[in-house]
């Protein structure tokens, strides 16, 4: 797939707007639409309208003013190649913008199918015997590896070295300590996996059980690939790669012809790209200004 011959940021204006509708409430404030979640489950965002102009200040106030109403996270999300002046109303209205690399994939590209060793990729089949344990272990794995930038360390205490506390990264231990999602929650990943909006799947080994996860999230041709994180005990052994590679070929097989994701950073953009993702814009995420002492 040749970037310059797609119609990237329309289509993604429509992904990002149809995403959590099946999931959410619509409400239009201003130039934004907020979408208020239903039920228990992941918090969503708000989006600058779909074709309409660009929000104003006032429009980022009323929106914070309804998420708190409704206990929703104050956060914002477009992309900065559609909506360019919405950076600085953003920051004249007290928030923080992340400017995260946004890359979409050049198929030729695309990585071949590796052997990992020690472990190997498995997909999440809906309705099978073992998916609410492949959900409860992905979700643990996602806040256990969310939670620990790759250059720090979590949870686990460890040895004292020289009067100094080392910890060690959280491992299957800890995956295994953190609460289990609610049925509620497990019964809609099972819905939403089994209507092919969402696919996942994860890095499994003999020893340690899950120990990477990711999905894609998929409409009209597009997917998304969205929480990629691999267990701080298992870094380094190009699991996120991989998984990130074989499920978007995965999405390919599936019919869907263009396949993107944003990342944290220009570093991690430098990792995608040896897979074959390539920059095409950024993805702007928006939350309050940390109150300054």
């Amino acid at each position: 797939m040749a970037l310059e011959d797609t119609d990237i940021f329309p289509r993604l204006e429509r992904f990002y707007d149809a995403v959590p509708r099946d999931a959410a409430v619509a409400e239009e404030i201003g130039e934004f639409v907020l979408f208020v979640r239903e039920g228990r489950g992941w918090p969503y965002y708000a989006r600058p309208r779909l074709g309409g102009e660009t929000p104003s200040a006032a429009d980022v106030t009323a929106v914070r003013a309804r998420q708190r109403e409704v206990s929703a996270p104050e956060a914002f999300e477009w992309v900065h190649e559609t909506t360019p002046d919405l950076l600085a109303v953003a920051r004249s209205a007290g928030l923080d913008v992340l400017l995260a690399p946004l890359l979409v994939l050049d198929r030729a590209a695309l990585v071949p199918e590796l052997p990992i060793p020690g472990a190997a990729i498995r997909f999440l089949e809906p309705g099978s015997a073992s998916f609410a344990a492949d959900i409860a272990a992905t979700r643990a794995v996602g806040r256990l590896g969310f939670g620990a930038p790759a250059s720090a360390t979590s949870a686990a205490p460890s040895t004292a070295t020289a009067g100094a506390l080392i910890l060690d990264p959280a491992g299957p231990e800890q995956r295994d300590a953190v609460p289990q999602p609610s049925a509620e929650m497990i019964a809609e990943q099972e819905r939403r996996h089994a209507s092919g909006r969402c696919i996942s799947a994860v890095v499994e080994s003999p020893a340690d059980g899950i120990v990477a996860c990711g999905s894609v999230q998929r409409v009209d041709g597009v997917s998304e690939v969205v929480g990629v994180a691999t267990l701080p005990s298992a870094r380094r052994q190009g699991y996120a790669s991989q998984l990130t590679a074989n499920l978007a070929r995965r999405a390919l097989l599936e019919g869907d012809d263009m396949v993107f994701l944003s990342a944290a950073d220009d570093d991690v953009a430098r990792l995608y790209s040896k897979i074959g993702f390539r920059r095409a814009g950024t993805a702007c995420i928006g939350s309050p200004a940390a109150a300054t002492v």
